[in-house]
């Protein structure tokens, strides 16, 4: 008798096999630029730095966002995500801490990755992913450059609300082995890059034309002038008036003050700030402006500043509280990380009112000692801030006052947060709405912008927004729990940490995040829409 043929199997008298497992998923591709370059030049160090990477940056990186690596190939890796988001932020960080890494090297000695990253249904298997998704995540990376990430459209459509980067359409392309042609975009971490990468191509569009009109005026000029006839007409002409004219502005300039004049200006101001890097230019002084009546008349003596001088080198400090200190218990049970609670002394300090706002960040950015201009209402907290962007705006406010301005430590933070209490929240232990600008936490409108700053209650301390808002920056870095942190309300810090603690909770997180001890962390030089920070000084 004839067996009967198993029609999933294949095989006669063999139980049906499981269906492939199918999901939809981020597929992030990466793969070494030059590979074969860096072998060439040290085969055994270059594949001890590799190794190096992939197990202290590309893996903890995939796993810290969630994700999972699926196997590396000598010179590159696969990972997916169930998170479009998380899977396009992990490249992000991945690409930064390269950059980071590679800084102390050699040009000839970097290893930089390019980054493709699709969402596909893919079929899984323990130790591999196959499908057009990873076909598709692969080519992306195959037309990247050095250090970029080149995200398709799928990917897009899912991301292009939910992380601040800069996006630049490379448009539809033909990729290998793929049917229909994949739109693709190039991931720019800063969105400040893609209006500079307009501006650079704008700028060069701009000097192709002015260079097209000089020609073309060239030509007519000789065209109407460059016949010996008309040259010699021209030559006969008077040219008396012309030459002369140009005589008076001459004789004015040697008569005008030497622009070095103003100098002494800056002795009024020298209690107000430091000179920012790049001060607005002045205008003309009244010397300069008067100079053709009254041209026998001295050049003044120390000419008062113009009052524009004036405002653009003054910095407006933020509004400080100051806090006296004492000892108090850090930490809860609610949460491991928050763990163990332990009695920690704060020293006298001072904190800032409200987190630092945009019209105070864009003080910063317009001495250009802040890497961007905030957008948004100026009495709102600014957003959208990296740890590396908090301390760059510190340095630049401790420079311009000269006062020890820092970011506050995470054990002052929660210090100044619990204004002097010891329950979950500043007011309690049982949430009240109105308290917070937190999600669903009170009557204040869901918003792209935190609530203006000062719009709820103080604590007791006085503090405003200790609690929702913004996510705030600290100086310490991140460590998952309190084992072995200081007892003495300093930062815990070491070098090259790659992520950093924040608290408070924002506008967008729900009351959970708003408690006085809750913590999270965030890598170092990314920045998110809801990170901000508030400054401390010490005494």
């Amino acid at each position: 008798m004839a067996q009967i043929r198993d029609i999933k199997s294949g095989r006669a008298g063999e139980p049906p096999r499981e269906p492939t497992p199918r999901r939809l998923a981020a597929i992030v591709a990466g793969d070494i630029s030059g590979y074969s370059r860096l072998m060439q030049i040290d085969e055994e160090g270059t594949h001890n730095r590799v190794k190096r990477l992939e197990r202290d940056l590309i893996e903890p990186t995939i796993r810290e966002h969630h994700g999972r690596l699926v196997k590396t190939t000598g010179d590159g890796f696969i990972a997916i995500f169930d998170s479009p988001v998380e899977a396009v932020r992990a490249s992000i960080v991945i690409q930064q801490n390269l950059v980071g890494r590679n800084a102390s090297l050699p040009k000839h000695h970097w290893i930089e990755y390019r980054i493709g990253v699709n969402l596909g249904d893919v079929i899984i298997e323990s130790d591999d992913v196959y499908g057009d998704g990873v076909n598709i995540a692969t080519r992306l990376e195959g037309i990247a450059h050095a250090g970029e990430v080149f995200i398709s459209g799928g990917i897009y459509e899912q991301i292009k609300h939910k992380l601040v980067c800069g996006y630049e359409s490379l448009g539809d392309r033909k990729v290998k082995n793929i049917t229909d042609p994949v739109r693709v975009y190039r991931v720019l971490p800063d969105p400040g890059a893609l209006h500079e990468n307009r501006k650079r191509r704008e700028r060069i569009l701009t000097l192709l034309l002015i260079l097209a009109l000089v020609v073309i005026a060239g030509g007519t000029l000789w065209n109407l002038f460059g016949q010996p006839r008309k040259l010699a007409n021209l030559a006969s002409a008077p040219v008396s008036s012309p030459a002369e004219a140009p005589k008076a502005p001459a004789t004015v300039a040697r008569s005008s003050p030497p622009p070095a004049q103003p100098a002494p200006t800056a002795a009024p101001v020298q209690q107000q700030t430091a000179t920012p890097p790049e001060p607005s230019p002045a205008p003309p002084s009244p010397v300069q402006k008067q100079a053709a009546p009254l041209a026998p008349s001295p050049a003044p003596v120390a000419p008062e500043p113009p009052p524009t001088t004036q405002a653009a080198v003054s910095v407006r400090e933020p509004e400080m509280i100051s806090l006296r200190g004492g000892s108090f218990a850090m930490g809860s049970n609610e949460d491991i990380s928050e763990k163990p609670v332990r009695q920690v002394t704060i020293k006298p300090f001072a904190m800032g009112k409200f987190p630092v706002t945009v019209r105070e960040w864009n003080a910063c950015a317009a001495a250009k000692a802040c890497g961007f201009t905030a957008t948004g209402k100026d009495d709102a907290p600014v957003t959208n801030v990296s740890w590396t962007d908090a301390k760059q705006y510190v340095a630049w406010l401790a420079q311009a006052t000269r006062k020890p301005y820092r970011l506050p430590s995470e054990a002052e933070w929660e210090y100044a947060a619990r204004g002097g209490t010891q329950s979950r929240y500043w007011w309690g232990d049982q949430f009240q709405p109105g308290m917070v600008n937190c999600k669903n936490c009170s009557d204040i409108p869901a918003s792209e912008q935190p609530a203006k700053v000062g719009s709820l209650k103080p604590n007791p301390f006085g503090l405003f927004d200790m609690g929702g808002s913004v996510d705030q920056w600290v100086e310490d870095c991140w460590h998952k729990n309190y084992q072995g942190a200081p007892a003495d309300g300093s930062a815990w810090v070491e070098n090259d940490c790659s992520s950093h603690v924040i608290r408070s909770g924002s506008w967008r997180k729900d009351s959970n995040y708003a408690r006085a001890s809750n913590r999270g962390s965030y890598d170092t030089n990314v920045r998110y829409p809801t990170h901000g920070f508030r400054v401390a000084l010490s005494q």
